[in-house]
């Protein structure tokens, strides 16, 4: 990029890189992440062209084939849309909010950054859940219930998917129960950030937290739908902490093995 080094990255997707710390990380995700800082120094916004495959082999140093590893993984977080015959282009903003001006600062491998998502997710999803507990109606509280449920049973059966699902669709049922749109687009935004730092700061979804996050679910879950706001809050929040706790530990062993 203009002002920077290029990384140079072996024409095998799976080539790894070293980095200061000693640790290692596929050069398709180094490369994700410098086509991230691209589309943010070139202001690009959703909607707006990218450079092609080529362009970006040659802007970044390396080889069209590890660029197009790294679009498929920013295609699956939903940062850039591939058109087939047109090219590639920054993905549609879907959230009230909008990743153009979320998404264009927060880097997935930046530990400041994934910490303070984290610091902003609590305080949003205790708001969500303490809003939800006075305003769910039946049909909501049995939607919340049921992607705990989902999230239970992916964990028992070591369906890691299934799981995922489950999560997502709780907090973000939890959000809807707010009947707050502010909060709900903000939720949603906020876990497909986390989903990056997930993908391809930590190189897959991390993990060791499951067991604990099926019994904070229940509690977050009981307390709204005993309509006790406090407790809900207070649930979500101690969520928050250990699912930080649970990146903070897995960082800390990567890093310092």
């Amino acid at each position: 990029m203009d002002g920077k080094p290029a990384v140079k990255v072996d024409s095998d997707s799976e080539q790894r890189q070293t980095q200061s710390t000693g640790s290692y990380r596929p050069g398709y995700e180094l490369v994700a992440e410098q086509i991230l800082q691209l589309i943010a120094e070139l202001g690009l916004r959703p909607g707006d062209r990218m450079p092609t495959e080529n362009e970006l082999a040659s802007r970044l140093g390396t080889s069209r084939t590890v660029v197009r590893e790294a679009v498929k993984i920013l295609s699956a977080i939903g940062r850039v849309r591939a058109q087939k015959g047109r090219g590639l282009y920054v993905a549609d903003d879907e959230g009230m909010l909008g990743s153009s001006r979320w998404g264009s600062f927060f880097l997935p491998t930046d530990l400041d950054h994934v910490y303070t998502l984290f610091e902003f997710r609590r305080v949003q999803e205790a708001a969500a859940s303490q809003l939800a507990a006075t305003r769910a109606t039946p049909a909501e509280l049995r939607a919340i219930e049921a992607a705990a449920d989902t999230c239970r049973e992916g964990h028992v059966t070591g369906q890691r998917e299934l799981f995922d699902r489950g999560d997502d669709d709780f907090h973000l049922s939890i959000a809807a129960a707010s009947h707050n749109p502010f909060l709900v687009a903000s939720v949603r935004e906020a876990r497909r950030l986390q989903l990056q730092s997930s993908i391809i700061g930590m190189h897959g979804t991390v993990g060791g937290h499951a067991d604990e996050a099926v019994t904070e679910h229940a509690a977050i879950y009981q307390a709204i739908r005993d309509g006790d706001a406090e407790a809900a809050a207070a649930a979500a929040i101690v969520h928050l902490d250990k699912t930080l706790e649970d990146y903070r530990r897995e960082i800390q062993r990567r890093v310092f093995g």
